[in-house]
């Protein structure tokens, strides 16, 4: 898969994208991650990319015509059937099971926002899938980028060392995961619950499936849908 991503601030992606999961993918040649800067493509002598908005108000709109060379140019070179994908407050919420379909897609250009946000005509014009990754403001995309970036990355087969470890994570089915113990037995005070040390596969399992039901009933109701 090749990931661009399309963005003001290149830096802010140089060091997470050489790091854990992202970098474990790129070593294995199953992932290209290309950092795109959209001034690269401003007509602009001082390469400018925003202006202020028609009708007036505070802040400044990114034009549209930088984002559609940059698409543009992209897409001339090897990304054609790459999904394009637009971080924006009145996209759909994002969730394992839209990280689970990007990760099929041959190639994914996401588009970082700023200031205002992008002239609607990018929208219209380019009619890219919109994400949002929850219900609170941020300075830009980039942060959201890097968030759908690596739940994307981690679900290409062959990226995480064992595939199993997936379909037991939090959202993969629908639930939040059981909890987890390592050493030592006991710490201050707080032990390992007994059935974890028993050895017992059938027991392990049964009870690993009854904290996960309490765990997200306690917590996350509205993943089950009635709670009652």
């Amino acid at each position: 898969m090749i990931i661009d991503i399309v963005t003001l601030f290149p830096s802010v992606f140089e060091g997470f994208i050489n790091e854990s999961i992202p970098r474990i993918a790129q070593e294995k040649c199953l992932v290209t991650i290309n950092i795109v800067n959209l001034r690269d493509f401003s007509t602009d002598k001082h390469r400018k990319v925003d202006a202020p908005t028609y009708g007036g108000g505070p802040g400044m709109v990114i034009m549209a015509e930088p984002v559609f060379r940059a698409v543009e140019h992209l897409r001339e070179n090897g990304r054609a059937n790459s999904k394009l994908v637009l971080l924006t407050p009145q996209g759909a919420k994002y969730n394992q099971a839209t990280a689970t379909d990007l990760a099929k897609e041959s190639g994914l250009i996401i588009l970082c926002g700023h200031y205002e946000g992008f002239d609607e005509r990018v929208v219209e014009g380019l009619k890219p899938f919109e994400i949002s990754i929850g219900d609170y403001v941020l300075s830009g995309g980039e942060v959201p980028a890097l968030s759908v970036m690596d739940s994307v990355v981690r679900l290409i087969p062959g990226v995480v060392g064992d595939d199993e470890s997936l379909k037991e994570e939090s959202f993969t089915n629908g639930k939040l995961e059981y909890p987890h113990y390592t050493r030592p037995q006991e710490f201050r005070g707080m032990p390992v619950p007994e059935v974890l040390l028993s050895g017992n596969h059938a027991d392990i399992k049964n009870w690993r499936a009854k904290e996960t039901e309490k765990r997200t009933l306690a917590r996350r109701p509205d993943l089950i849908g009635n709670a009652e």
